[in-house]
């Protein structure tokens, strides 16, 4: 997912959250001429961000949650470490940025690879090239895939593909779908993990399976992995031997490694020429770099290696919190998946968004302990939210966990 487009969704959770206080404040938004509504959702808007900023435990606090200082800071203290910041910097793609594609090639088991601005653009990029290579623009993929759900149609509206559904199940699509799906598509797109519908992976072998079943099609496979770097506990193998099942692998470098934003795409070095062609043709050539580019190195560099420490974590926390609203008496809360295949997962309770949003914002500002974030509208009655577990977590006890999930409770209605 693209830096744009991440953030889109973000706005759109928070719509969604916020709703139901902008009809609560009806009457004021009438008297001011629609501003009291607006004001409203701003002032909460802040004073979320802000309690999550002076939160001193957070299970994870994500990088646009800090301060442009902080930010600046940490990127200074990595990049001594990642490359010699006496050389030349990039200019439109070169040097710094053909060291990060050389890295991530070889990662990932990859004959070359290509930096691009933002996922959107990598996955469009590396699809048409595709498409003109098996002469078959039909993109079979999960509904729940990120460019059919979050991206504006951008694979039909701008690249010419035809995204088709293989199916709607909150999992990923399995070999016999793939099989006997009822129509030709010339590539089959997996994300891995499918965050929408709780961050769910496959087994190894159903992954094996699927993949087969679309060679068997005369279909190429892109992994759409945004999120792959964090794949290999559940899977059970490393990243090269993962990303060796596809034609084509995009990778993401700000969702698990921290950095400030960029992707690559990974595959064969003729697909990479042409793709590094095209990313020129979507005005992804840009002139300097550095900064982005710095930060997927670090990340590469930091992150990477504690990604399964992690995933271990998060089960242990995803444990505490099924434990800890049981002996708070919630009538009714999932974990999903109940043992996390990443360090992200879900959490769902019986109340509106915006009654979890607010109680969320109070346990935040008045414990200084941030358990969860914004939540979404899951259905009547019902809401979601993503709970992640990074570095910041690592320090959380299974109690802990249950005493937080307690304050919490305690700021619910009844």
């Amino acid at each position: 997912m693209s830096d744009s487009a991440e953030r889109g969704r973000e706005q759109a959770a928070e719509r969604d959250t916020e709703r139901d206080t902008e009809r609560d404040t009806e009457r004021d938004t009438e008297e001011t001429g629609g501003q009291g509504r607006e004001e409203t959702a701003e002032r909460k808007r802040e004073r979320r961000n802000a309690a999550w900023q002076a939160a001193e435990r957070v299970l994870w606090r994500s990088s646009h949650q800090q301060t442009v200082r902080s930010r600046l800071a940490w990127l200074n203290d990595g990049a001594e470490s990642v490359y010699d910041l006496d050389r030349p910097v990039d200019m439109y793609g070169d040097r710094l940025v053909e060291t990060l594609e050389e890295r991530v090639a070889g990662l990932l088991g990859k004959e070359a690879a290509a930096f691009f601005p933002t996922g959107t653009m990598a996955q469009q990029v590396a699809l048409r090239c595709w498409a003109g290579r098996t002469g078959d623009a039909t993109v079979a993929m999960h509904a729940l895939g990120h460019p059919e759900t979050h991206e504006r149609h951008a694979f039909s509206r701008l690249s010419g593909l035809r995204p088709v559904r293989v199916t709607d199940e909150p999992r990923l699509p399995t070999a016999e779908e793939v099989r006997d799906f009822e129509e030709p598509f010339g590539s089959l797109m997996l994300e891995l993990p499918l965050r929408d519908a709780g961050f769910v992976l496959p087994s190894w072998e159903e992954l094996v399976a699927v993949t087969e079943a679309a060679r068997e099609r005369d279909a190429v496979v892109h992994f759409d992995g945004a999120r792959l770097w964090e794949c290999t506990p559940h899977l059970g193998r490393p990243l090269d031997e993962i990303a060796g099942l596809a034609d084509s692998v995009y990778v993401s470098f700000y969702k698990s490694l921290d950095g400030l934003g960029g992707a690559a795409v990974a595959g064969p070095r003729t697909l990479i020429d042409e793709a590094k062609a095209w990313r020129h043709r979507y005005g992804g050539m840009v002139f300097q770099q550095f900064p982005t580019v710095l930060a997927a190195l670090i990340g590469l560099d930091r992150e990477l290696p504690r990604l399964p420490a992690y995933v271990a974590h998060a089960r242990v926390v995803a444990a505490a919190l099924r434990e800890g609203f049981a002996e708070a008496g919630v009538p009714w809360a999932r974990v999903h998946p109940e043992e996390p295949h990443t360090h992200q997962f879900q959490v769902w309770l019986p109340y509106d968004a915006e009654v979890l949003t607010d109680a969320a914002m109070l346990h935040t500002e008045e414990t200084k302990t941030g358990l969860f974030g914004r939540w979404s509208r899951g259905g009547p009655g019902l809401a979601l939210t993503e709970v992640t577990v990074a570095a910041q977590g690592l320090e959380w006890t299974a109690g802990d966990v249950k005493a937080a999930v307690a304050d919490f409770v305690a700021r619910l209605p009844g």
